[in-house]
């Protein structure tokens, strides 16, 4: 089972590469996405869920920008199966969505594709591109969309190179508080 140690050795291990097509690193812009949570008082559960929506991309090495190559690397559903076990639901729904709330929010907000970054417009067309009404009604009911909602607009904005953030520690510490594994599994430096 995964622990919180691994999610810490994972971004020390990977953390710094380059977030693809933008100018931050993958722990900056995880942390750059829970800090903007926490500036909205989100919960602990949506805060830890924003600190690790892309943890996908460091599970599943797509190389630099692969989305200039024509690949959807699916990262959201790459998380899933690293993090079921030790959070619940609360926690892996706004993950598992975040993508699917970029296609809502396109077709439901009429500037929020515009607004988008070039790389964000790219994948929006190779993960099925902008729902359709019924589409967009439908995933709108799912369980957790509305904070999958939230989550992608925090991600859209947390691309800043100079965004100074609390550091991995204080984020972990929030994700503790949601871990729904056997007392043990979470040990984490506090």
């Amino acid at each position: 089972m995964v622990t919180l140690n691994d999610i810490e050795a994972l971004f020390a291990r990977r953390g710094g590469e380059q977030y693809s097509g933008e100018p931050v690193t993958q722990l900056q812009h995880a942390l750059q996405t829970a800090w903007l949570a926490e500036q909205e008082e989100a919960d602990d559960t949506l805060v830890t869920a924003a600190l690790l929506h892309d943890i996908g991309h460091l599970l599943n090495d797509q190389g630099q920008t692969p989305t200039l190559r024509g690949i959807d690397d699916r990262h959201q559903f790459h998380a899933l199966p690293f993090l079921r076990g030790l959070f619940d639901a609360r926690v892996l729904d706004p993950i598992a969505w975040h993508v699917d709330a970029k296609r809502y929010l396109c077709a439901t907000r009429p500037d929020y594709r515009a607004a988008l970054s070039e790389d964000s417009r790219r994948s929006l067309v190779l993960q099925g591109g902008v729902f359709d009404d019924a589409q967009a009604a439908l995933f709108i009911q799912r369980p957790h969309a509305a904070e999958a909602v939230r989550l992608r607009l925090w991600d859209d904005r947390a691309k800043q190179a100079d965004c100074a953030t609390p550091g991995l520690p204080h984020y972990l510490a929030r994700a503790r508080r949601c871990v729904t594994a056997l007392p043990g599994a979470s040990a984490a430096p506090a």
